[in-house]
């Protein structure tokens, strides 16, 4: 029965997301499952068609193309989920490759624990990043959870997932399009998915590689967006008018950057490599007090088309 489809959203990087079909092509144990591989491409002047098509002839399964031009990372979630009706939905982000058996994982993941949204480990990559920075930014790209596959009481991120789409996705467009520059479309959708009661698994065995592009393998990026992470849990909280929650993330966020702010002081000033971990520590304490609208980092959408833009020769 083909009751799940794999969407995976890009922007303008060709290289990758042939790296990240070519790895989908040779997924094991899901050749009845699978009804299509969804691209949406959110490049306003439709970049990727041209990947797309020349991989074609090379899928196991139906490639679909979908233009979502008007840029942002919820807009091109919804709309690869409007090009399917797949009861279960797969994301894998365009910098991510799927090992083997990453979608049969993720699958049996659900069948065993039955939650709603299941998510896998993730190894990041930063080839490029400086030497004293590499470790660390390959933790801080990737994600590692409990040893076995089971439940678990939080969300992890929408990159490397399988998702319930009658109770975790609901509706036409279950992303906020108003987190299209920012990111974190998935914060919200998760929040509501947990006051519905919904169940959260772990597949310890779905594993992907997360590959950092030249221009994230930086301190200053991962900081912005160790900000942006500490600002959910606060943002979450006012969203839902929870103002004693807000209250509370923010006195956990001044006493995270007073203790890691004074770590990160110290460490720098013998250059330790482990002050890249302080940072990140003080940013996300930062974050928790200053969630407010206006303080948002933006990484996608047009800040995103505006800078490769800027960047091409």
């Amino acid at each position: 029965m083909a009751d799940v489809a794999v969407i995976v959203p890009t922007l303008r990087r060709a290289e990758s997301l042939e790296r990240a079909l070519r790895s989908l092509f040779a997924q094991t144990r899901v050749a009845e499952r699978v009804s299509a591989i969804v691209v949406v491409d959110n490049d306003p002047v439709g970049s990727a068609a041209a990947t797309v098509d020349a991989l074609r002839n090379d899928s196991p399964w139906p490639l679909t193309y979908v233009h979502a031009p008007r840029p942002g990372v919820a807009t091109a979630r919804n709309a690869g989920l409007a090009a399917t009706d797949a009861p279960l939905i797969a994301f894998l982000d365009d910098d991510e490759a799927a090992s083997r058996g990453w979608l049969a994982a993720l699958l049996k993941a659900r069948e065993d624990t039955g939650a709603d949204a299941v998510f896998g480990p993730i190894t990041g990559r930063a080839p490029d990043a400086a030497p004293w920075l590499k470790p660390w930014l390959e933790r801080f790209f990737g994600r590692e959870g409990p040893d076995r596959t089971q439940l678990i009481d939080h969300p992890f991120g929408c990159g490397n997932s399988l998702m319930v789409r009658a109770t975790a996705l609901p509706g036409p467009a279950p992303f906020d399009a108003g987190t299209d520059q920012a990111g974190g479309e998935d914060d919200a959708l998760f929040a509501a998915l947990a006051a519905r009661g919904g169940r959260f698994g772990w597949a310890a065995d779905a594993r992907v590689e997360e590959f950092a592009p030249a221009h994230r393998a930086t301190l200053n990026y991962a900081l912005a967006r160790a900000f942006a992470y500490g600002q959910g849990p606060s943002q979450t909280a006012a969203a839902a008018r929870n103002w004693p929650g807000v209250a509370r993330w923010m006195v956990i966020g001044a006493a995270q950057t007073a203790v890691w702010g004074a770590a990160s002081a110290a460490l720098t000033l013998i250059a330790s490599p482990k002050r890249a971990e302080m940072y990140d520590r003080t940013a996300r304490g930062v974050g928790k007090l200053f969630w407010m609208k206006g303080f948002e980092p933006h990484f996608y959408g047009a800040r995103e088309v505006a800078r490769l833009d800027a960047a091409r020769p």
